[in-house]
This record gives C-alpha cells, structure tokens and sequence, in this order.
C-alpha cells in the first residue's frame, strides 16, 4: 500500500481539540463558494481546491492581501485542509506537500461530519 503522495490525516476529535487552542492551527476549506456560504467550520480560510497550488505559491504579502490572514511558513505544524467528505482535502493537502508544506494534513471526514458531530 506504498504511496509516493502520502495523505496525512487528522480526525474529527483531534482537529476539534486544536480548534481555539492552537495558536498554530491554519484550516482551509477547499469547497466552492456555494457550498461555504451554506456553513463552514469556524476559523477556517477559503481557498478553493483549483487554487490551492497557486495559493500556496504566492508570495507572503500576495497571500494576506487577497486571504486576509498571513500564509503559513512551509513547516507550518498546523496546516489541515478540508472539503466535504475528503476527496477534495486530500487533492489539496497533497499540492501542499508538493510545494513543501510536510506538516499538511487533511480532515477526512470533512463539513459532513463536522456539521453532522456539531449539529449544525
């Protein structure tokens, strides 16, 4: 079951836990507009999946300007993305890795659960 493009994953207790305890926590969902205007995480940043790769190449002031929020440095220790059940995070998490984010991880079990634990 080797791999070169190696998803790390987070769940749904672990990412809840880092949730306003991490000064670190960097969480960005790659949904489309449509989908985020229905509801989202709380604290997360919306980078769509088909920028992702663009996202993360800018340079550091390209990247507060147009997000708001400063890009995290390559070794980032809390950078999660997430979608609606995973498919899409982990199409992110790995363009991340390819740009040299090792840290990225992706929330697999996405909006889906979260809404779903959150009861939302």
């Amino acid at each position: 079951m080797a791999n070169t493009a190696v998803t790390k994953e987070i769940s749904y207790e672990d990412l809840k836990g880092l949730l306003g305890k991490s000064q670190n926590l960097i969480l960005v969902d790659v949904r489309s507009k449509e989908e985020v205007d229905r509801g989202q995480i709380p604290g997360s940043i919306h980078i769509p999946v088909e920028t992702v790769e663009t996202a993360f190449a800018m340079d550091p002031e390209e990247f507060k300007a147009k997000y708001g929020v400063p890009k995290p440095p390559a070794d980032a220790p809390e950078l999660v993305f997430h979608c609606q059940v995973g498919r899409r995070g982990a199409v992110a998490t790995n363009k991340a890795y390819e740009l040299g984010y090792v840290n990225a991880r992706n929330y697999t079990g996405g909006f889906s659960e979260w809404s779903k634990r959150e009861g939302k």
